[in-house]
């Protein structure tokens, strides 16, 4: 909630609006006891950067102290935090033998995803298996570290934006845990030009077809998105348009318009009666994207260095446009 704060404060709001800041910092001091210690430079292990472009969000130090602390400084660097084999299964291998030194490092790479989306579903996937790590874990848990090291200067950028549309990608990677066969869900939403929330996440119910975890995904994302509107409506930036949902699964796409009920889509009415809902409210349009423009699968499936660095791009993950050292 703070960075979309944030956010709000710098980004979206223009110099006319410096008056109506004010008074939202006025408002809440006379609510709590606070006081206002200027720009923001480094909050919580994050450093803030501001250019004439933007501003650009970095965890640099942090992360180098995983990488210390993995005894991995002088490792060699990996294009992409996951290779495109299948997930590892919960039984590969033996067990690793420090598995304090795993949770430790897991644990530790998830507060890193803060700015860095673009290893989320890689900390997501070494984060299933924290109850007993094996040695083939630790590997991928090393990969994730030897990428970390190689894209040290990256973080995530914030842009003024003409555009106050919030737009969605989500995606499913069906049945993709060789264990229970549940699916992996991720979504990444944009307020205007940048992005502003994210999640890879494995289901918690077996989808018994290729539509289903696309559609049970939706719900899980659309509270975020609710509140990211409200949050706005109270800042005096109302979104007015409806939620554009980027899918690449056309039955999908299909049935969440669709309000004829089939027997074979049952056992997943409850949430296709959600997502019809917001559909018929006009909040929420649910369109086609091809999969090779489908963002989201950043979040759902490990992917050729080629197309994860394109979508990583997408996600306004790079190098700092001026040196930490620069006037901004």
């Amino acid at each position: 909630m703070a960075y979309i704060l944030l956010y709000v404060d710098d980004i979206v709001l223009t110099a006319s609006s410096h008056a109506l800041r004010c008074s939202i910092m006025d408002l809440l001091s006379s609510e709590f006891a606070m006081k206002d210690l200027g720009r923001l430079n480094y909050f919580l292990g994050i450093a803030v950067t501001r250019h004439k472009g933007g501003m650009f969000l970095s965890q640099r130090k942090y992360a180098e102290e995983i990488i210390e602390r993995a005894g991995m400084s002088s490792c060699k660097p990996s294009a992409t935090p996951v290779n495109t084999k299948s997930k590892v299964s919960a039984t590969a291998s033996t067990v690793f033998d420090d598995p304090t030194l795993y949770r430790s490092l897991a644990g530790a790479l998830q507060y890193l995803t803060f700015t860095r989306p673009d290893i989320s579903y890689a900390v997501q996937q070494v984060c299933l298996h924290m109850h007993d790590p094996r040695v083939d874990h630790m590997s991928a848990l090393k990969r994730i570290i030897r990428y970390v090291q190689g894209t040290l200067d990256h973080g995530l950028h914030l842009y003024p934006s003409s555009s106050s549309t919030l737009v969605s990608y989500t995606d499913a990677d069906w049945g993709g845990c060789p264990d229970t066969r549940r699916s992996t869900s991720g979504y990444c939403v944009f307020l205007g030009d940048n992005l502003v929330s994210w999640s890879s996440k494995r289901q918690p119910t077996l989808s018994r077809s290729s539509a289903r975890p696309n559609i049970v995904g939706w719900p899980m994302w659309f509270p975020n998105h609710v509140g990211s509107r409200n949050l706005l409506l109270e800042l005096h930036c109302p979104i007015k348009k409806a939620t554009l949902v980027y899918c690449d699964n056309v039955s999908a796409i299909y049935l969440s318009g669709n309000p004829v009920q089939h027997q074979r889509t049952k056992h997943i009415e409850m949430d296709i009666h959600f997502v019809r809902e917001k559909v018929a409210r006009g909040q929420v349009r649910v369109l086609h994207v091809p999969s090779r423009y489908q963002i989201a699968d950043i979040f759902t499936k490990g992917l050729p260095q080629v197309l994860f660095e394109d979508f990583r791009n997408s996600l306004n993950i790079c190098k700092p446009a001026v040196s930490p050292a620069g006037v901004c």
